[in-house]
């Protein structure tokens, strides 16, 4: 099944890396599910799901042992700021780019999350609509995988 979705401002590609700006082409297992519990209940699912707590970052600095997992904020280094002051990271998906072996320079916080209204490009990640990713987490579970 096919929904729109907004990908990486600089396409997609096979060669992954940090700060590309590209989606990684692939098929990737989703993993755990991350929500905004201030802004209501997980939406229907068959994933682990965790309510993001306020100091829930994304390591995204290469050379940290911590390269691409999630971290307790503040960090000392580069990282993503889980709950986010927009919406886009309401609902998150993480998938399994880049997990077993983490390769350090290779990407890192690729996500399926929420699409800017205006529909734009991500940094890297693959976004949907709300209504959208209502649907997909009603229809997906623990093996299910994502191809971008």
């Amino acid at each position: 099944m096919a929904f729109p979705c907004s990908i990486g401002r600089s396409g997609k590609r096979y060669l992954k890396r940090e700060g590309d700006g590209a989606s990684p082409r692939g098929d990737w297992q989703v993993r755990r599910l991350f929500y905004r519990a201030d802004k209501g209940l997980p939406p229907r699912n068959r994933l682990a799901a965790q309510a993001m707590r306020d100091h829930d970052g994304w390591c995204e600095t290469v050379g940290d042992r911590n390269y691409n997992r999630l971290v307790r904020i503040p960090y000392a280094t580069s990282h993503e700021t889980m709950k986010r002051p927009d919406h886009l990271y309401d609902v998150v998906v993480e998938l399994s780019h880049n997990e077993r072996p983490r390769v350090q320079g290779h990407g890192s916080a690729v996500f399926f999350h929420l699409r800017q209204p205006d529909g734009g490009p991500t940094a890297g990640c693959v976004a949907v609509s709300a209504r959208d990713m209502r649907i997909i987490l009603g229809m997906i579970g623990p093996k299910t995988k994502i191809r971008i």
